[in-house]
């Protein structure tokens, strides 16, 4: 590859998962994929069940030692996020190790990525939804994730 291909996304307002699909077709297609405002992506459902389904996740404990804490969860916005992109891609291969790590997500926009152009999916907008929708902040939150914004 003589020149890199670098995608500036957006993903304040655009839906986790089709936007996670997208963003691992392009991985796999040699793209270097910048994911800014994660916390501003959206899921889809009614605000309780989607925050209980995520702390049902925190619950579940190895069969070898339950007192043990468990398996480690996503909680922050970032790890929420990167955890639905690398379940898109075959993460078992060498080709989707590869892809995986040309995908940067953050929190907010960076300073150092204020003047460039983002790109927007139409097909991931959340105003495609007709019932409510929670944003991946207020998920993270819930799961005990302290972070915010610098702003």
């Amino acid at each position: 590859m003589s020149e890199e291909k670098i995608l500036y996304v957006d993903a304040s307002n655009q839906i986790l998962g089709r936007l996670a699909s997208i963003v691992a077709k392009k991985l796999l297609e040699g793209y270097k994929v910048v994911i800014v405002n994660s916390e501003k992506a959206v899921l889809s459902g009614e605000r309780s069940r989607v925050i209980e389904g995520y702390k049902n996740i925190l619950k579940a404990k190895t069969h070898r030692n339950p007192e043990k804490s468990g398996i480690k969860r996503p909680r922050s916005p970032v790890t929420i996020m990167k955890r639905a992109i690398k379940r898109m891609l075959p993460y078992t291969q060498p080709k989707g190790r590869e892809a995986l790590k040309r995908l940067r997500i953050f929190v907010g926009t960076p300073e150092g990525l204020k003047g460039r152009e983002f790109v927007r999916f139409e097909e991931a907008d959340a105003s495609r939804l007709k019932q409510g929708f929670v944003y991946v902040s207020e998920v993270a939150a819930a799961l005990g994730w302290r972070g915010g914004l610098n702003e």
